[in-house]
């Protein structure tokens, strides 16, 4: 089995309501110096191959068809379990 980390944050320039939502809450519990938020999301998907790179492929096909909006979002990943 191989794991994929697949990790998806909004573009520079897209307004991000709710990491400015955490960042005020943050503020309120007294956490300061906290200068920006941007909230994202992570994917772990574990595939049934060994291969590395049918596991890239894979995973970018997953990103592009499914996962992440190119529009507005940008993603990494990274393949665990794999030489």
């Amino acid at each position: 089995m191989t794991k994929a980390k697949i990790y998806v944050m909004l573009k520079e320039g897209v307004l991000d309501p709710q990491g400015g939502v955490i960042q005020r809450s943050l503020a309120s519990l007294s956490f300061k110096g906290v200068a920006k938020v941007r909230q994202g999301k992570v994917f772990e998907i574990l595939l049934e191959t060994h291969d590395r790179r049918e596991a890239e492929r894979q995973v970018q096909e997953m990103c592009r068809q499914l996962l992440v909006n190119p529009v507005i979002e940008r993603y990494d990943f990274v393949i665990e379990g794999t030489p």
